[in-house]
């Protein structure tokens, strides 16, 4: 299966190396007549840049690349939004990605494509920081800012960064199976998540390093107590604000309501629960501080495009033991 990847001075190394990653370890897994064969195309031939210092050697420069490929994906970069390319290019990525079987960017690479006139009425997301100058600049565009990636037709887009490697497990797991897949994240320490229907969001990069910080008291709280009703008002007493002040500062800080947070929390809680024990739904309800299964329900299709009984069949691994459903679980959700 032959992959390319497109990439440029400036790059941000993880748009690169967290896909080249995932399909590295799916070869370690496959036989060779399944390899995926990946290619870097530059601007020119040696070698380019990244943000942070990296260098990548390139394989081959775009005026010299004309083979077809079964997925062709670009990358994006800090300065991507800003950046013009040259007309050249630009017919380039045009031919190339419509020639290909797949194609797509990760993180703000969809400006490019954007660019070279590939997006037209399509469905798309991209690092949630740049989502509104994207539906701005390309205003026939569905930008959809809440996805971890999208797929409309064979355009493959994602969030930021780390995003590329959920994209990628999702690529992964198309052409070979969810087990496959599994394995990779497996081997690279992530989870894997087979839709793109989960918010960029997390209430756990919200917190940051300070333990002391607003944010992280009332995750601790919120997570010691996560089969409680849990009010503003019982939230703000217990982090010593009153509740006007503590819904004001706590939104600028985390950037979400107290409330979406505290969904969000019980959110995560049950989908550690969906994907390690088989207890039963109305019982997982309960533990995460939901009123009833029916009301879990509702927020799961509402937050993630699914149910909890579609999401443990989908995300459950075949070899968690089986759980009593009398027994705690931690109050960590990581």
């Amino acid at each position: 299966m032959k992959l390319t990847l497109v990439v440029f001075d400036g790059v941000q190394a993880l748009d690169v190396a967290g896909p080249l990653d995932v399909f590295a370890e799916a070869n370690l897994l496959l036989p060779k007549k399944d390899h995926y064969e990946i290619t870097l195309v530059g601007e020119r031939s040696d070698s380019v840049m990244c943000s942070s210092g990296i260098e990548f050697k390139v394989h081959v420069d775009y005026p010299n690349f004309d083979s077809e490929s079964d997925l062709l994906l670009v990358a994006g970069g800090p300065r991507v939004p800003e950046y013009r390319p040259d007309g050249a290019f630009l017919t380039w990525l045009n031919a190339r990605a419509r020639s290909a079987a797949k194609f797509g960017a990760v993180c703000n690479g969809v400006f490019l494509l954007g660019h070279a006139g590939l997006l037209a009425g399509r469905e798309v997301t991209t690092h949630w920081d740049h989502a509104k100058r994207l539906a701005k600049q390309f205003p026939d565009l569905n930008v959809r800012p809440d996805k971890i990636f999208v797929r409309d037709g064979n355009l493959f887009t994602c969030g930021g960064v780390t995003a590329g490697i959920d994209l990628c497990l999702s690529l992964v797991a198309e052409d070979w199976g969810h087990e496959l897949a599994m394995k990779v994240a497996k081997r690279l320490i992530v989870y894997i998540r087979r839709d793109g229907g989960q918010s960029q969001y997390s209430p756990y990069l919200a917190v940051g390093p300070d333990e002391d910080s607003l944010v992280a008291k009332v995750l601790k709280h919120v997570t010691d107590h996560i089969g409680d009703a849990l009010t503003i008002e019982e939230i703000a007493d217990a982090v010593g604000v009153s509740r006007r002040t503590f819904s004001r500062a706590f939104a600028k800080h985390a950037h979400v309501t107290p409330s979406v947070f505290v969904e969000q929390v019980r959110i995560d809680f049950a989908r550690k629960l969906l994907e390690e024990t088989d207890v039963p739904l109305k019982t997982v309800a309960f533990r995460c501080g939901f009123n009833n299964a029916t009301q879990m329900r509702m927020i799961f299709s509402r937050r993630l495009n699914t149910t909890p009984k579609h999401y443990r069949e989908r995300f459950r691994a075949d070899d968690i033991p089986r759980t009593n459903a009398s027994e705690p679980i931690s109050s960590s959700a990581q």
